[in-house]
């Protein structure tokens, strides 16, 4: 799914001093199969990489908003009969800790990492190989390197199920072929492996089951959902209604008490039932997909809006009336039946108020990509849901501490569907950033939260109602408090409009670069909106005028008999937003960028495919080169021995030798007016 993974996935960082010029490549791969005698028509294909100290490589589940996640493609094997890949690729136990690269938790791996396929193919097959392909990305704590590709080989030897007693014996009896290894890729067999060695964040006895995601985050955020819910009018003043049944029908407290916990046993197996539906109606593969998928990303935008527009009051979201008939009937049996079904009967009737919640927590959960992800999020849900009905029934005094019930409940349905329909941009974002179409840009994104913030302040105190509202009388204390948080909110969101920072809400709004002008206002913006438009195609740091490729920047030098200036740089490269952000944007590099030399912007993460006709595998690295992207890294690394960004070289017209050296992420704004400086008198002595 490489074509869906969006510019501002692939942030990096990049060294916070400048770097001497070095090709980085701190990770190494081996390939090995694993097979058993007895399971002839089957393997297991072991990636395992080597880390250099103080690097790590993401985990294969990572949030869609942070670096590239380590992905495999497997393709079959021609003439193989039978091949298959059976399940996710699995990956040992990764480290979960913060990144201050991008500014999130993140899961990775340091050392060693090792990722294994199960493959199925006709047991009589003869020997065959596997050329697999692995997509990845290496940080350390100050940098990290362009998203790669490796191609893997892998070599089976099917195995031929002996008779009882006999062992088995190889479908070929000719010495097993080692696979070429390519681009730094070593292979090796299992007798290359110690037994029992250890191998640093790979769990012991690892098959093809993964652990992707946050399961903690997923089952407290439905626990968080539960607890919502139980405001909600459809429930609350069920509390004590259901919990007064139960203690009136009971001839003893612990009667009445055990079937408040078969109550609510009923109800968590109610709702993990639907969560574990949802997952095998989709399957754990297609699960994986969701978070950025474009389309699916849409459709979710509008369930969003869709269940916002229901917390206003707009309509109900209901099942058939037939189904809690029926659910209600069952319900008068007596006994367990009789309870389970009265737990049904409340999944049913308070789904026009649950079901938004239900909708949103299975879409965050799916999106994460964990196969159990949705149960996980309606245990939560569940949980959080029913042991309020069961302590209340060992206690039921308690209900006489519980406020009764009244207008409050509806106000916060209405500011809950406030927060859904701030929580639906971010999927319509990612959308739209996967496809490039600038609908919603930082500016406009920020916007629209900011007119949320303030309309929920607003209806808060009382300036406006919702249908189902009743008339507000006077304004409470913590009604008026949560009404001041949201006015703080949209008044620290205000500025972000115009370019400020607003780190409070960081990973929501599109990238500082995604914006109609980047930079802002707040900081004097580009300053070049009006400078003439060099390449109209062209994408400019601060709206400079710049190329984005190096022939027509050439070309264009000459005739202008300027310098060249190459600026290696990335989408999502974060020291180089805060190089162009910091130097840049003072007045006389600008001016110095505009007049003295000819800026050409090269981005090394590009994800752009190459004509089928100009791929082509690079004589510097062995790797093959497929996107503009890798055609620039590798411009860099061929060139200027040099694969860190941002990177900065001065150039004539001549040759590719830098006229004064590099330049690379340095705050101080005279020494980069100085170097600058430098390489055009170097040029201009020529």
């Amino acid at each position: 799914m490489n074509w869906i993974r969006i510019f501002a996935v692939f942030l990096w960082a990049t060294a916070q001093t400048p770097l001497q010029a070095q090709i980085l490549d701190p990770v190494k791969w081996k390939t090995r199969v694993e097979q058993a005698p007895d399971r002839p028509g089957e393997a297991v294909l072991v990636a395992e990489a080597t880390l250099e100290g103080g690097w790590h490589l993401y985990s294969q589940f990572v949030d869609p908003n942070g670096p590239v996640p380590t992905t495999f493609n497997f393709p079959a094997p021609k003439g193989v009969k039978g091949f298959k890949t059976a399940g996710k690729t699995g990956e040992g136990k990764p480290i979960s800790q913060f990144d201050k690269n991008f500014g999130m938790e993140l899961k990775f791996f340091a050392n060693k990492a090792a990722f294994r396929q199960k493959i199925a193919f006709d047991p009589s097959s003869k020997s065959f190989a596997v050329a697999a392909t692995v997509e990845y990305m290496v940080c350390n704590d100050e940098m990290c390197l362009p998203p790669d590709f490796r191609d893997l080989n892998f070599r089976v030897e099917p195995v031929v199920a002996a008779a009882a007693g006999s062992p088995a014996v190889p479908a070929e009896t000719a010495a097993p072929e080692e696979s070429t290894p390519t681009n730094d890729t070593a292979t090796t067999t299992d007798a290359d492996q110690e037994a029992g060695a250890p191998v640093v964040n790979d769990a012991a006895g690892a098959d093809d089951s993964v652990t992707p995601g946050t399961p903690w985050g997923i089952f407290l955020a439905g626990a968080g959902a539960g607890l919502l819910a139980l405001f909600m009018p459809c429930i609350f003043p069920m509390i004590p209604l259901t919990v007064s049944f139960f203690t009136k029908q009971s001839k003893t407290k612990t009667e009445g008490v055990r079937k408040a916990l078969v109550y609510g046993l009923s109800i968590n197996f109610i709702y993990v039932a639907v969560g574990l539906l949802i997952t095998v109606l989709f399957g754990s593969s297609a699960l994986n997909e969701l978070a950025t998928n474009p389309w699916f990303n849409l459709v979710f935008f509008a369930l969003f809006v869709v269940f916002a527009i229901s917390f206003f009051g707009a309509f109900e979201i209901t099942l058939p009336s037939s189904w809690v008939n029926k659910a209600d009937e069952a319900s008068n049996k007596g006994g367990y039946a009789g309870i389970f079904f009265m737990a049904f009967t409340l999944s049913l009737v308070s789904f026009s108020c649950t079901g938004p919640l239900i909708g949103s927590l299975l879409v965050s959960a799916a999106s994460t990509g964990e196969w159990i992800g949705p149960a996980l999020g309606m245990f939560g849900f569940s949980l959080a849901l029913s042991v309020p009905f069961m302590l209340f029934a060992a206690f039921p005094g308690w209900l006489n501490a519980l406020p009764k019930s009244g207008g409050w409940l509806n106000t916060v349905k209405v500011v809950l569907g406030f927060l859904e329909l701030a929580f639906a941009l971010k999927f319509l974002s990612t959308a739209d950033m996967v496809w490039q179409n600038h609908w919603l840009e930082r500016e406009m994104f920020l916007a629209i939260w900011v007119a949320i913030a303030f309309l929920t302040t607003l209806y808060l105190l009382g300036v406006f109602r919702m249908p189902n509202d009743s008339p507000v009388q006077h304004i409470g204390v913590f009604r008026m408090l949560v009404a001041a948080v949201f006015a703080v909110l949209g008044f620290y969101l205000l500025p972000g409009i115009f370019g400020a920072p607003v780190k409070l809400v960081a990973g929501f709004p599109p990238p500082d670069f995604y914006a109609e002008q980047p930079g802002g206002a707040y900081t004097g913006g580009g300053g070049n909106s009006d400078a003439p438009k060099l390449d109209a195609e062209a994408h400019c740091p601060l709206d400079l005028p710049c190329f984005n490729d190096f022939d027509k920047a050439l070309a264009y030098a000459k005739k202008q008999n300027k310098p060249l200036m190459i600026d290696f740089t990335g989408w999502g490269c974060v020291n180089c937003r805060k190089m162009e952000e910091e130097v840049w944007r003072n007045s006389e590099v600008a001016r110095r960028l505009r007049e003295n030399v000819v800026l050409v912007s090269l981005y090394v993460d590009e994800r752009t495919e190459l004509p089928e006709a100009l791929k082509y595998v690079s004589p510097t690295t062995g790797k093959k080169v497929r996107t503009v992207g890798n055609k620039w890294s590798d411009f860099q690394a061929a060139n200027f021995n040099a694969n860190a960004q941002p990177y900065y070289v001065i150039l004539g017209h001549n040759d590719l030798k830098p006229l004064n050296g590099h330049a690379a992420y340095d705050p101080d704004v005279q020494k980069f007016i100085d170097w600058l400086d430098a390489g055009v008198a170097a040029f201009q002595a020529q």
